[in-house]
């Protein structure tokens, strides 16, 4: 069904990952017009603004500045210097991808101390000197703001930094600045566009610029894909990490609920949320993993990782980890066409080359079974956390309620292309001690948990599910809002588990990705498995900004 239909039946599909394109439900007695026909390579070679001159980092791993940090090659504040000049270059001119909202004006002082640091005490952690760039939803208690996007919240700074933020700076990273994203990530209308937020305007996926990023991280998947710094911190309820990595050619691992602390982190609903590394590699998305993991006790859900997390998940990394691997495939979720079939079963193919032992098919349910109940828990949980958060950040608006009266008074910016009915509806929402929310809640862990991902696991010995993690961009529109085609982002996301997504290959010349998704904590053998997967399918190649898709490539 297509996404507002979707949603309009309390069914979710609003965080980043739309569901199938109303072209495939909706029949018409009317002629389908005829499509354009597409451009031609030289159509394409003329294209104004989308012709980037090369960088010196293009490609170039955390690992490997890191590395060249230490040796003194290099030092952290020339990095951070190449990385801006890029970001200018490139997201605010050139193919103008805006992908950031906003720079941290310190950067470069921090990349001095930083490199100060290093010579009179040593590395201060396994990121020293690297730049980052985190989701503008995620608090910093310096000079840059954190909004979601929003202007209801612009110019206002957050008291503390977030665990993700601080945890950064003590692995010592330079955070390089906030993302755009899909306003309010993505949980304020059943028509939005994602990759737009009143206050960042419209992030371009790099591949074709006229093409989704996806959301509601999008502003992190397209600056990481880009080459606008080394490593990204996103942040997902249902499908926000996953989607956006696909659809802009990265790596990203969305982790079990409660390895990384949300606090400080702008909310849609903790039995969903998490913050997740993004990155170009499954190497560097492990090594920013261990980073982050760690109990806070702002948010008691960590205390369950304990014994559970590792500060360095990079020891996972082998690129054996096929071999004898018992790999379960999604059949259910291959719906998005033939082409994305096709591409999957190849990966499946190399996946029994390289030693797995693939279980063809697992039944596992679609978002059909829960889509009803998940989405009343997140109207539930957005109100009551979204109000619990306000009331302790000193900004203008201090409720959900005061949210949704900003937006119908800045209606011009805030509201021209799609309007607020999800928090309109989270505002009717009583409290979290209602039976309604409490009976659904129920219904999403069973029918994703005990029914579902551990049900499979257990009944065919698997170390991961395979499937599809999303379709091929689709075109921006802002008139009709997001159409897509659904991949498998909502089992894990509903349950709290973990899920890796890795470049599979391209459909013209736009990226696909896969998944590996399995039971909670076992974050190890999913990167073991994504690895080496990676090393195999060599799939990642950077974009080129293409005005539009390359329908020759």
């Amino acid at each position: 069904m297509d996404r507002r239909t979707f949603l309009s039946s309390a069914a979710l599909a609003g965080l980043g990952l739309a569901a199938q394109s109303n072209a495939q439900q909706e029949k018409t007695a009317q002629p389908k017009p005829q499509p354009p026909p597409p451009p031609s390579p030289e159509d394409l070679k003329n294209a104004p603004g989308v012709h980037p001159s090369s960088f010196a980092f293009d490609e170039v791993a955390a690992f490997d500045l890191r590395d060249k940090i230490k040796s003194g090659e290099l030092t952290s504040e020339r990095i951070t210097e190449l990385y801006l000049q890029r970001i200018e270059d490139v997201d605010s001119h050139g193919p103008a991808l805006r992908s950031l909202i906003e720079i941290n004006p310190d950067a470069l002082e921090v990349a001095r101390a930083l490199d100060a640091e290093l010579k009179t005490k040593g590395p201060r952690g396994p990121l020293h000197g690297i730049p980052v760039l985190i989701k503008d939803n995620i608090d910093t208690a310096d000079k840059m703001h954190t909004t979601a996007g929003s202007l209801a919240l612009d110019g206002t700074s957050a008291k503390q930094d977030a665990w993700v933020a601080e945890r950064l700076r003590v692995a010592g990273a330079v955070i390089l600045g906030k993302t755009n994203l899909s306003e309010w990530a993505n949980f304020r209308s059943t028509h939005s566009t994602s990759g737009w937020s009143g206050r960042g305007g419209q992030t371009k996926n790099p591949y074709a610029l006229d093409r989704n990023p996806c959301g509601s991280s999008s502003g992190t998947g397209v600056g990481i894909s880009a080459n606008l710094a080394a490593l990204g911190v996103g942040t997902e309820t249902d499908g926000s990490i996953v989607c956006p990595c696909s659809m802009n050619g990265i790596v990203g691992i969305k982790p079990t609920i409660g390895l990384i602390s949300r606090a400080g982190i702008i909310p849609i609903a903790h039995s969903q949320d998490t913050a997740g590394p993004m990155a170009r590699s499954v190497r560097d998305a492990a090594l920013l993993l261990g980073a982050l993991t760690g109990a806070d006790p702002r948010d008691p859900v960590t205390q369950a990782s304990a014994g559970k997390f590792y500060t360095d998940y990079t020891q996972f990394l082998d690129p054996n980890g096929l071999r004898g691997a018992r790999i379960g495939i999604a059949r259910s979720y291959f719906t998005i066409g033939i082409a994305v079939t096709e591409l999957m079963n190849e990966c499946i193919d190399l996946m029994k080359q390289a030693g797995a032992l693939i279980v063809d098919p697992v039944d596992l349910s679609t978002g059909n079974a829960w889509g009803d109940s998940e989405l009343e828990v997140l109207l539930y949980e957005f109100k009551a956390d979204l109000n619990t958060y306000l009331a302790n950040r000193g900004a203008p608006v201090k409720s959900l309620e005061d949210c949704i009266a900003f937006n119908r008074a800045h209606r011009k910016e805030e509201m021209p292309y799609f309007e607020q009915e999800l928090m309109e509806r989270a505002q009717a929402k009583g409290p979290l001690a209602e039976k309604a929310y409490k009976d659904a809640l129920t219904d999403n862990h069973r029918l994703t948990r005990k029914e579902g991902i551990d049900s499979l696991v257990a009944k065919h010995k698997l170390d991961a599910i395979v499937g599809p993690t999303a379709g091929p961009a689709w075109v921006t529109d802002w008139v009709n809002g997001d159409r897509a085609d659904s991949g498998c982002a909502s089992p894990p996301a509903v349950a709290g588990y973990p899920h890796i997504t890795v470049p599979a290959g391209f459909n013209f010349g736009l990226p696909i990705g896969i998944s590996f998704f399995g039971t909670a904590w076992t974050e190890p053998k999913l990167i073991k498995i994504a690895y080496a997967f990676e090393q195999i399918r060599k799939a990642r190649r950077k974009p080129e900004f293409l005005a539009t898709v390359n329908f020759y490539a």
